[in-house]
């Protein structure tokens, strides 16, 4: 029961999170919670097809297809949360100031819901596959009862599933005035750990350089393997022992986005003065 508890703890508490700030983020636009309910949707039934063909997908490209999916799936979901970053600080002075009508003065595709569904999809079926495999691995190797591992996976989803409802609850209750720039931090970070995880998925495999590996070992401090410690890998992509191209592409993507982000939010000196006057 333990070991399938923790097992579905950590494989669903990455993508309760990754739905809890993109459903804070979203809170009040007309239709983002349905795009993000077909993300997850589908994002489930993607993660039963590839945990029951997971073995399959591991020994494809001579044993290194798992590490290739994890990086397409966490560059695309880097991508598309950077995307979501970038229209929230276009459209975040609008929103918080008429919260209640935007779902009709927002136009039809100017939102990125594509975006919203995509992201919710890679997050659920890359960790929700993972988490079908490992509990069908701890099935066969643990000496275990078939009721045992179910009422352990169940205990480990809602424990998951409470972490990402105490994060929402957290975020919705900033008032909304600071809610867009504090959920914007929060996916940049997001976005810039999505990238590292998938340069560190590409060095395991030899496809990238690692530079200095590691380029410094924190677990004696703070461990990646504790709650703490998972927590902050999901939420800000730490490591207790990156490769320097790790810390290289997440400074990068950090960096590039956050000066996206305020460009894109001050807008030009000639369109402000005449909004003023207006």
């Amino acid at each position: 029961m333990i070991s399938s508890m923790v097992i579905v703890f950590r494989e669903m508490l990455e993508m309760v999170l990754v739905i809890g700030v993109l459903l804070a983020a979203t809170r009040g636009l007309a239709g983002s919670r349905l795009w993000i309910g077909l993300g997850v949707l589908v994002g489930l039934l993607g993660a039963a097809f590839l945990g029951v063909f997971m073995e399959q997908m591991e020994a494809s490209f001579d044993g290194d297809g798992e590490f290739i999916f994890n990086a397409v799936v966490l560059l695309l979901a880097s991508v598309l949360i950077a995307w979501t970053v970038f229209w929230m600080s276009k459209h975040g002075r609008i929103m918080s100031q008429r919260m209640k009508q935007v779902g009709g003065s927002v136009k039809a595709g100017d939102l990125p819901f594509t975006a919203l569904a995509i992201v919710s999809l890679s997050a659920v079926m890359r960790e929700g596959s993972e988490a079908a495999f490992f509990l069908f691995g701890a099935a066969q190797g643990v000496a275990e009862d078939g009721w045992s591992m179910l009422i352990g996976g169940l205990l480990g989803a809602g424990v998951a599933l409470a972490a990402g409802s105490l994060l929402y609850l957290g975020l919705v209750r900033i008032p909304l005035k600071r809610l867009f720039s504090v959920v914007g931090w929060l996916l940049m970070l997001l976005a810039a750990g999505m990238a590292s995880q998938a340069a560190s998925n590409l060095v395991m495999i030899g496809w990238l350089p690692p530079l200095v590996d590691p380029l410094w070992n924190s677990s004696a401090l703070l461990s990646a393997d504790s709650a703490l410690g998972e927590l902050l890998h999901v939420l800000v992509g730490y490591d207790d022992h990156p490769s320097a191209l790790q810390v290289i592409v997440y400074a990068a993507s950090l960096a590039s986005m956050a000066v996206c982000y305020y460009r894109l939010q001050s807008p030009p000196l000639g369109r402000s003065s005449d909004t003023a006057a207006a």
